[in-house]
This record gives structure tokens, sequence and C-alpha cells, in this order.
């Protein structure tokens, strides 16, 4: 069984680093062929996926957030954590973390989301 745990402060300042870590367990983060991605919902609105990085270490921003995000990992410990600089409100969100396998268009296993409040 595949488990995804994110970890990291509930709460952020504006313009800091908002810094998450999903912890696997059940599968190793350099599986072939299978992409860990961070997915973000704000209250009231959708899913929005931020990125992913993937089996070989390459990594994939979106194109809206890309020049405040990095997602990096150490496989020694099977983790892999998500940075999002210069916070703002609008990145109060529930973030989760997700793994998708190559070819596919669905996330089959998800953390259970935790959720990010930036405030002063």
């Amino acid at each position: 069984q595949v488990q995804l745990q994110e970890s990291g402060p509930g709460l952020v300042k504006p313009s800091q680093t908002l810094s998450l870590t999903c912890t696997v367990s059940g599968d190793s983060i350099t599986t072939n062929y299978y992409y860990w991605s961070w997915i973000r919902q704000p209250p009231g609105k959708g899913l929005e996926w931020m990125g992913a990085i993937g089996y070989s270490g390459s990594t994939y921003y979106s194109p809206s957030l890309k020049s405040r995000t990095s997602i990096s990992r150490d496989t020694s410990k099977n983790q892999f954590t998500l940075q999002l600089s210069s916070v703002t409100p609008e990145d109060t969100a529930v973030y989760f973390c997700a793994r998708r396998r190559e070819g596919y268009s669905l996330f089959d296993y998800w953390g259970q989301g935790t959720q990010v409040t930036v405030s002063s």
C-alpha cells in the first residue's frame, strides 16, 4: 500500500518561502515511470497542479508558478519537497502530494493534504 504524507508549517508570513515535505512509504520515489506531484486547492476553488519530480529526478512546473516554485527530493529518506517563494495570501490553500504513472492522466495515490495559511 502506497502512502504519502505531507508535513510542514501551517502558517507562513507574506513574502516568505513556503516549504513542504512529502514522505512516501510503500514505494520508492525512484521507481521507473512514476511522477510525484504537488497540487493545491485554494478555498472555494478547484485543484491546481503546481509541479512534479520524476523518477529520474527531472522536474516539471506549472508555467504560472514556475518562477516561484522549486521541487527537490531526498532519495535516502524517500521524500520530495516543495518550496514556494514570495508567498501572498493568495497562496493560502490545502496542499497535496500525489503520485501519477507515466502515460496515465489520473493520480492514483494522494496524501491527506495539509492546510497552509499565508498571513501576517
